[in-house]
């Protein structure tokens, strides 16, 4: 359970409000899935953002977030506040990476956000869903196996490490919105 409150008594939040969209699938089959991720931890964190923090619901299949989104977001200066919370296969299961401004790679969500925002410079907390060696080297899956992995479940002997990125991604969540993204992708990034 993550206690992490996101904004305590005394925190400084920047003058304009942030909004947080987690990227997923809509329908109740979808829920756990590896795709999901960003939208199952944005929901579990809800009650923990701060009110100046506005969660962007989006009822919408994930390739078609920048819909949604782009009608949320006023200007490519708004677009600087927005964090998106989603999957990332470039990743390992268990850890959190915070970015700004940087390619969609092959991911269609971010892809539909950037066609619709007209721009990358919004911020991404990608969630690890990649299985890795112990020694922690990526194994991500790659053709045809990747649909079928990212919308397959977490096996039980994963949600230990969906634990831990759910806590990371709360703390860089806390850290974007109370001290700033340089410090959020300094702390998170390197552990």
């Amino acid at each position: 359970m993550l206690s992490v409150a996101l904004c305590k008594p005394g925190c400084i939040l920047h003058h304009m409000s942030w909004m947080i969209a987690g990227l997923g699938n809509p329908d109740k089959e979808y829920i756990g899935t590896r795709h999901n991720i960003g939208r199952d931890f944005v929901e579990h964190l809800r009650g923990a953002l701060p009110k100046k923090v506005k969660v962007l619901d989006l009822n919408v299949y994930m390739n078609n977030s920048g819909g949604p989104i782009n009608k949320a977001v006023s200007s490519k200066k708004a677009a600087e506040k927005l964090i998106v919370v989603h999957d990332e296969l470039d990743v390992p299961l268990g850890r959190v990476k915070v970015s700004f401004g940087s390619s969609a790679g092959g991911h269609n969500g971010v892809k539909s956000i950037e066609k619709a925002l007209k721009t990358r410079n919004y911020v991404r907390v990608r969630v690890g869903i990649s299985p890795s060696t112990p020694s922690g080297k990526l194994k991500r899956p790659e053709g045809e196996k990747i649909v079928d992995f990212v919308l397959g479940k977490f096996k039980p002997a994963e949600q230990e490490k969906v634990k831990k990125a759910r806590k990371t991604a709360g703390e860089a969540l806390e850290l974007i919105v109370t001290k700033g993204l340089s410090q959020a992708m300094t702390e998170i990034n390197s552990r």
